[in-house]
C-alpha cells in the first residue's frame, strides 16, 4: 500500500525515493532496480495524489518498519524538494539527502549529511537560480554533478514533460550516470563513517 521494495544484495544501507509531483511511482522502477543491484536496497514510496508535499513523513513509515544501519532520502523534483524539507527536520535519522533536478530551501549546513545534487544539461523545468543559491544551505562536502544531455524527465520512466529540454543522451544513460552518482556519494559516506569509527 506504501509503494514499491527493491531488495538488492546489500544488508545495511537503504535508500528511500520520494517521486516528482504528478508522477506514477513506479515511472521510477528502472533506476531504483539499477541502484539496488548495487548494494543499495530502495524503498519507492507512493504519495498522496501523487504529491510528495501530501506525503512528506512518509520516510518516518518506512524507517520505522524497516531495520538498516544507514539511510539516504532521495527525491526527484517536488519529491527531492519535500526529501530536503524532511532531512532539514530529521537529519539525525539520515546519512544523506540526493536531490535529481531539485534543490533545498532549508537550510542544512549544520548538518552532517551527505548531499548530492543532480541535475541535466538540457533540463529547463528546475530553476537553476535556486540550485545556486541552495547551495549556502548545504554542508561541507556537498557534491554536485551536471550530467550532459540529460534532462528533467530522464531519472523517470513517464514520457516528455511540459517545459522540459530536450535530452541529446538517452533515458538508459542518464539513470546509469544518476545511479553511479548516488552510488559513488553512499561510498564515500561509508568511508568517512568507518575513518571515524
Amino acid at each position: 500500500d506504501n509503494g514499491y521494495f527493491y531488495d538488492g544484495p546489500g544488508e545495511d544501507t537503504a535508500l528511500i525515493f520520494y517521486p516528482g509531483a504528478k508522477v506514477e511511482d513506479i515511472a521510477y522502477a528502472k533506476l531504483l532496480k539499477e541502484i539496488a543491484a548495487q548494494g543499495v536496497d530502495c524503498f519507492l514510496v507512493h504519495m498522496p495524489c501523487n504529491f510528495a508535499f501530501l506525503g512528506m513523513n512518509r520516510a518516518d513509515d518506512v524507517m520505522e518498519n524497516n531495520h538498516y544501519e544507514h539511510w539516504y532520502l532521495a527525491g526527484h523534483s517536488l519529491g527531492g524538494a519535500m526529501a530536503a524539507n524532511y532531512a532539514a527536520e530529521n537529519a539525525q535519522k539520515l546519512d544523506g539527502l540526493i536531490l535529481l533536478g531539485a534543490y533545498t530551501t532549508k537550510d542544512l549546513s549544520a548538518s552532517s549529511l551527505k548531499v548530492l545534487s543532480v541535475y541535466g544539461s538540457e533540463d529547463l523545468v528546475v530553476n537553476r537560480d535556486k540550485i545556486e543559491s541552495g547551495r549556502a544551505l548545504v554542508p561541507q562536502g556537498y557534491t554536485e554533478y551536471c550530467i550532459k544531455g540529460g534532462n528533467h524527465a530522464q531519472y523517470g520512466d513517464y514520457g516528455e514533460q511540459k517545459g522540459d529540454g530536450t535530452a541529446t543522451i538517452s533515458a538508459e544513460e542518464q539513470r546509469t550516470i544518476t545511479t553511479e552518482q548516488i552510488i559513488g556519494i553512499i561510498e564515500e559516506g561509508e568511508k568517512e563513517d568507518g575513518a571515524r569509527n
